[in-house]
This record gives structure tokens, sequence and C-alpha cells, in this order.
């Protein structure tokens, strides 16, 4: 099986070998009615691709998981199968472990996305082009399905790389960044065209890519954690979180005798402060206006923080940030639940931590000055771009997926976004050209 290296040394949960994938194959009922695959947003067939890896068919069982997810090898490693399908699996309900589905996909993926397998002949070519903004799990999705349909699908990606969050936003530990380029390759590999370090909007205008394209995909995703007016923000050592992770991707971090202090109470908070822990800090504070019952990070994220030795520290927001050049210490102040649960400050509660770093995770900025370069295309209060059930927005040339849509979830409800919005391209395209 092919072995992808970690760039920081901190490799994710590896896939399985061979006989263990056989053992835990084994272990699946194989329901009639897969609530694992019903809770699955790309609806992968779980037991259909188990059945095969237990009959030794990885071709035939990453077969099943492609056409369903282009992103499955992806999706293995940094959905919430624990949510998701494994938490759907009929052995929770027998109190027995529920099939470790996550590990089985990546390990069924695996040889075929980083094999160089070709599972999958486009279609002839309808003569069609269609522009996807936005390179992310939405992006490549979308792209992908339309290769395989027979259109020419041209994305633009403003950074280095293609891949969105799974390539720069995705904590090491649960997926490093040579696992995600090799997957951006294998989208490649269906005839999608990549054009990245190009900024839509700035180096390439809306109205051009509208005449090079019979239609446009956006899934540009959301943008960078911003600041939340504390004093002392501005000082060296205090950071966006998704800053930290990415620079964590690209080049390591050993923060060895470090102290950080992460602000956030979602996935992205969790995904800091463990990644802290696991590159050597001394010691991670979580703080978190709320208690942990309110924090929107999934409870087995939480519980793997809490192993790797992260403190939380509930009902209590920082007011200031102090030190010089640096940052040296966060100072926090005591919250209490008013008559409607919201947290208020206590006076008098103020309290000090002597920290080197401090890393922002509360919330991303949504690109709504960037959505109203798009003709006719239309925004609700969130920030979040109007779509049909089809993902087609307002304007009938253009259609959006992903975190731009949601608000921001995982990465199988982008690749889900991506896929139907591709399969509505096509048979608007194709009914459209058929009434000429």
């Amino acid at each position: 099986m092919t072995t992808v290296v970690a760039t920081s040394g901190l490799s994710p949960q590896p896939t399985m070998t061979s006989d263990e994938a056989l053992v835990e194959a084994h272990r699946c009922l194989m329901c009639w009615d897969a609530p694992c695959t019903r809770a699955c947003p790309t609806s992968i067939d779980v037991p259909g691709f188990i059945k095969r890896i237990a009959t030794n068919d990885l071709v035939g069982s990453a077969r099943t998981i492609l056409e369903s997810n282009l992103l499955g090898g992806s999706c293995a490693r940094v959905c919430p199968t624990e949510v998701l399908c494994a938490g759907a699996c009929v052995l929770n309900d027998l109190h027995e472990r529920p099939i470790d589905i996550g590990r089985l996909q990546a390990y069924a993926t695996d040889d075929v996305v980083f094999g160089g397998f070709e599972l999958f002949t486009p279609a002839p070519s309808t003569g069609f082009s269609i522009g996807v903004i936005g390179g992310g799990p939405a992006g490549l999705s979308c792209a992908g399905e339309l290769a395989k349909l027979g259109h020419s699908a041209v994305v633009y990606e403003a950074s280095e790389h293609a891949g969105g969050l799974n390539t720069y936003g995705v904590a090491n530990y649960k997926m490093d960044l040579p696992t995600s380029l090799a997957e951006v390759d294998f989208i490649e590999g269906l005839g999608v065209e990549i054009r990245t370090g190009v900024a839509v909007g700035s180096d390439l205008g809306i109205d051009e890519l509208m005449e090079q394209h019979d239609a446009l995909f956006v899934g540009v995703g959301l943008g960078s954690v911003p600041l939340i007016g504390l004093e002392g923000e501005d000082l060296a050592g205090s950071e966006d979180a998704l800053e930290f992770i990415a620079d964590v991707r690209r080049s390591g971090c050993d923060m060895t005798g470090q102290t950080v202090a992460v602000i956030g109470g979602g996935n992205t908070s969790i995904d800091a402060a463990t990644q802290a822990a696991m590159s050597g800090a001394d010691h991670v504070y979580l703080i978190y206006r709320r208690g942990r019952n309110d924090m929107r990070a999934y409870p087995h994220d939480i519980e793997r923080a809490l192993t790797n030795g992260v403190e939380f520290m509930h009902w209590a927001v920082p007011v200031r940030i102090e030190g010089d050049d640096r940052v040296k210490a966060i100072v926090c102040q005591r919250t209490l639940p008013n008559d409607d649960g919201w947290p208020e400050l206590v006076d008098g509660t103020e309290f000090r931590i002597p920290v080197d770093r401090v890393l922002r995770a509360t919330g991303q900025e949504k690109r709504t000055s960037w959505f109203s370069m798009l003709p006719g295309v239309e925004t609700d209060k969130g920030g979040r771009v109007v779509v049909n059930d089809s993902y087609r927005t307002a304007n009938g040339r253009i259609w959006a997926g992903g975190d731009c849509v949601n608000g921001g979830k995982e990465v199988v409800n982008a690749v889900a976004h991506g896929k139907a919005a591709a399969f509505d391209i096509d048979e608007t395209l194709r009914t459209a050209a058929a009434g000429k």
C-alpha cells in the first residue's frame, strides 16, 4: 500500500493492515436498511464497500465509495464518523463497538486514490465548459463529477495548492498535507484542469469567466478568523487558529516549552488546542465563555483533547492580552449564565495566565463583499449564498455549495453539495441544448 509521509512527523491515525481490515469487515452485519448509508450525506453504500473488502476486492470497494464520494479518501479521515455513519451503526444499540467505518474506508481507497488506478472513464465530450471558483472539497467534487460526465471543468484556486481546508485547515493528526495533495492529483486525473494562484475578482474578472464558460460553480468557503477586539491582539504570538494549523501543515512546529491559550468552543478550537499539545506545548488552555455541554465541538474530539492534556477553562472570557512586543499573558474574567442561559461577566473575577501564544478560533468571516460581485447572486442575513434545492443561485448560470452556502459544516457536506450541483448543471445544459 502506498505510504504518505507527514511533513511534521505527526502522522494521522494509520490505515489498517489487510488482516485488521478483514477482521473488521467480517464484523459488519450487512444491514438491509443500512442506517450507516442513510447517515452519510453522500449516501455511500457502506455495507456494499465493506462486503467487497471482506472478499478481497479492494478495487471494487474503492469504486463503490468513490462513485458516491470522489473525496472518499479524505472524508474517511476528517469526517466525524462517530456521529455520522459509525454513529448510526446498529452495533451501538447492541452495546458493542461500532464498525470502524472511517478506517475501513481509508484502507479501501488508499491504493486507488494514491496508487494511480483509473476507475472512471469520462463520457464523450459534451463541448460544455464549466468554471469552478474555489478548489476546496465542494469545488473539487463538482469539477470531478462534471469531468466524468464529459464536460470541461476548470478550477480557479487563489492559493498555491488546491484542497481548501483539507490542505490548509485540517489538523495534521487527522490528515497530513501530502494526503490532501494526492487526492487533488486524483481529481486532476479525471480530466479536471486546476489553475492555482488565480484569485477570481482581482486576477480574473467575473465577466470574463462568464464569457469563457457555460456555467459557474462557486465553492469559495469562508474567510479568516477576524480580530475580536481585545487589547493586545496585535502582539506577536496572537494569531488566527486556522493560520496556526496551516503553518503546522506546511512546515511543522516544535512548541516544546511553550504555553498556549486557545479561545473558542467549536471544532477549530479543539483542533488547534490538540494540535498544539501534540506539537510539544507544555501547557494548553482552552478558554470558553460557557460550559462543556454548550460547546459546538464534537464530544469525541473534546475527549481527544483532554486525553492529550488540554486544560479546559469554562465560564471564562479573555478581556485583554498582555505583553511588550510578544504575548506574555492573557487576562480573563469569569462568567455566569443569566436567566436566558447566556454568559455574563462577573465583577472582580479577573485572573491572569502567563502564555506564549494566543490562538483565536471564534468563527470565520463570511465573504459577503466578494459575493456582491456575482451578478444576480443573493445572500441571506447570515452572509450565506442563497440557493435552491439543486444548489442553483438566483442567477440561472451560477451554482454554489459548501461552506459559503451552509455557513461551515463538514467536508462530506461540501462534497455532497458539489456533486448535486454538478448533476443539475449537467441536466440544465443538456436540456437547454436540446431545446435549441
